[in-house]
Formats: C-alpha cells, structure tokens, sequence
C-alpha cells in the first residue's frame, strides 16, 4: 500500500483499509469532527478528493515500480525517505519536542509499523510482482472484516450489521481467490496479499490497545522508518541487492517512487490527518471502499488490466461489505 499510518483508533475497524497506501491507515479518534447536520466545506470535499484518487491510484505506483526495482528495497527506499521526511516536518512546524517519545512508545510505534509497513505494505509490493493492481486493492478492502472479527475475539460486540458486512466480505474474497477464475494470476501472490492483510489488522487492531506517541504526525514517521528497515533488512536477507544495478530502472519507475514517497506518504497522508478533524468520521472512513474501485479503474485503463467477470463480482461484493461495516460504525 501506499500512504502513512495514523495510529491509536478508536474505531479501526472503520479506518484500517490496507497496505496499499501507506495502502491503509487506522483513524485516530476525531475529536475535532464536525458536528452532526454542519454543512460540509470545499475544503473538506478537496481534502477527500486528494485520499480518493491518490491513495486510490498507490496500488498503480506500486505495480510500475516492482517493473524495474526489488519489492523489498524499493519499499525500504520509499518508507525511510517518508518517514525522514514526516519527521524533518513535524520538527520544522512544531519542533523537536513533538519528536520526543518514551521507550515504550517508542517500541509501540516500531512494531506497529514492522505489522503495517513490513508485513502489510511490503507483502503488496511482494505480490503486486505477479498480481494485477487492481485485484490486490480489491482483496486488501477485506482488512475492515478481519478487524471486526479481532474485535470479537477481545470481547467486542461490533453488532449484527458489522457481523453481515464480514460474511459479505468474505464472500467476495473466496470469488476473488477461486482458482482460474481471476484469469492468469498465481495463486501464491493472491495468498501473499491475504496475508498482508491479516499483518495489517493486527497492526491497525494493536495500535490502539498499546501505548503509542500522543502525535499522531511523530508515531507515523517513526512506523515508517521502522518499517522501511525491516524491509531493508528483508530486502538483503532474499539477495535483492545482488545484481541489482541503479541504471537498470526505468524513469517511469523512478517517478512512481517519487509519487508515492510525495503524493501517497505525505500529501494524502496530510489531508486525511486534517480531514479527521474537520469532517465526521464517517465520511472520512468511505475512503476504504472508495479506494479500491479507483485502483481497478486506473489498473484497467493505465495498464490494460484485464477486468474479469469473477473480479468484477467478487470486488462488488468486497466492496459492499466494506461499505456495511463504515455504515455500522457510522449509526453507532
């Protein structure tokens, strides 16, 4: 995924989208949302656009960045450039003191971001080698269903609509994995995105139950940079440095990165931070079934991806049940 992890949730479920953006994100609690019948700005409506269509399009970067360059590596690049960046940021508009963190948070946000960016973020970029951008984001949309599912096994009761917005959820992934179905994908790299979104539940799930930096700005760069040398560390572990040569990536690829260091890490990852305290909740958190259909569609008409009947069906289920769970969230 693609954009920046905003931790300590109080409804992660409703937040937690996936490993395409930075893929996917858990929402803080928003208590500077707008009040209940406040009529919505332009401003809100831009900054909601920006999370749409950018964190929407991070599963395209990714695909045309994995053409030319090692998944782990270019992940690890990506994510310690981000999260130097986030936090040459933070100290520049609000100064070092909004840096400092106690050990224990400081490990809190290191293993946050190891599940999010390691585990979620760099297993995409693992399977976007051989799974089209599209059908990845559409089997990352179930992340709210496996995070329904944690909350139930801690004793949560998330209520009968949630429950259905899981089976929906569900169901759509089994058609999405169904065998020869999805046309000539492996099977191996839609296993590896389910299991990236399993990493990136756990994470969104954990990050509000573990002491994590009170600013949400601070504990995203420091996921970021934790992640982004786990997946260093990952890259060198499988050999991806060898043979691996600079002038063998293509432009295009070098400018993906740039977009999603720029535009998925920082722009959109700004805009939804703002958003969580200028807009209800419940209107940020569409963005979790508004990204995926953005990332077929761009799949479809920037690289010819092809849009299968079972892909097609099995994504409009996902994305119901998706919409049901945000929906649920959204009455209570």
């Amino acid at each position: 995924m693609s954009c920046p992890v905003v931790t300590n949730s109080s409804t992660p479920e409703a937040g937690a989208s996936a490993p395409g953006r930075t893929p996917g994100i858990t929402a803080p609690a928003a208590s500077g949302s707008a009040a209940p019948g406040r009529r919505i700005s332009g401003a809100v409506w831009a900054a909601l656009a920006i999370v749409y269509v950018v964190w929407g399009s991070t599963y395209l970067g990714i695909r045309i960045v994995v053409e030319t360059m090692p998944p782990f590596l270019s992940a690890a690049g990506r994510f310690i450039v981000a999260g130097l960046l986030l936090a040459a940021l933070v100290a520049w508009k609000q100064g070092l003191s909004a840096l400092r963190v106690t050990r224990a948070q400081l490990t809190s946000a290191a293993i946050v971001g190891l599940l999010l960016l390691l585990g979620g973020n760099g297993l995409v970029v693992l399977a976007e080698t051989t799974v089209p951008s599209g059908l990845a984001a559409l089997l990352i949309a179930v992340v709210p269903a496996w995070v329904v599912l944690l909350r139930t096994g801690f004793g949560e009761r998330p209520g009968l609509a949630a429950y259905l917005g899981v089976a929906l959820g569900l169901a759509g992934l089994a058609v999405l994995t169904l065998p020869g179905l999805s046309g000539q994908v492996r099977i191996t790299g839609v296993l590896t995105v389910i299991a990236a979104t399993a990493m990136w539940s756990i994470g969104s799930f954990s990050s509000s139950r573990i002491p994590m930096p009170a600013n949400p700005f601070a504990a995203s760069a420091y996921e970021m940079v934790a992640g982004g040398i786990g997946c260093l560390l990952v890259a060198l572990g499988r050999g991806e440095h060898r043979g691996f040569v600079l002038d063998d990536v293509s432009g295009r690829s070098w400018l993906a990165l740039a977009y999603l260091v720029v535009f998925g890490s920082l722009i959109a990852f700004t805009a939804y931070a703002w958003l969580l305290h200028s807009a209800p909740l419940s209107l940020v958190a569409t963005y979790a079934y508004v990204n995926p259909v953005v990332a077929v569609l761009l799949g479809a008409l920037i690289l010819g991806e092809q849009l299968s009947w079972p892909i097609a069906v099995g994504g409009t289920v996902v994305v119901a049940g998706v919409f049901l769970i945000v929906s649920t969230e959204r009455r209570r």
